[in-house]
């Protein structure tokens, strides 16, 4: 039961990591698959809730870190959990998602200096 929970917590902040960069990170997407359109414009409609998207991203990886460092796992030898290898894979994905979700959430404020606009 508690190893869901971690999972969900993991989950939690990639979907709040998508929310805080669908306004910017979607369109370059969009024009880089080359849709393009008039409509791509209205994307931006998410920007002013991106703050809240954020602080519900960097919530969740603080729960997910918590739950990988902090807090104490009790288990049984015949569980999944009691594996070091299981910790360790859990560590290194969460690691490799909160990098993506960082620099997709700083991407809107560094896309003038890497695209030059």
């Amino acid at each position: 039961m508690k190893q869901d929970r971690g999972r969900w917590t993991l989950a939690g902040a990639i979907l709040a990591g998508i929310g805080a960069s669908a306004c910017c990170f979607g369109p370059l997407i969009l024009l880089g698959l080359g849709i393009s359109g008039a409509w791509i414009g209205n994307l931006t409609a998410l920007e002013p809730y991106r703050p809240i998207f954020i602080a519900v991203t960097l919530i969740f990886l603080g729960l997910a870190f918590r739950r990988l460092y902090r807090a104490p796992q009790p288990c049984d030898e015949a569980r999944v959990c009691a594996n070091p290898k299981v910790l360790r894979r859990q560590r290194i994905i969460f690691w490799g998602v909160g990098a993506v979700l960082i620099s997709a959430m700083a991407f809107p404020y560094l896309a003038p200096y890497l695209l030059g606009y």
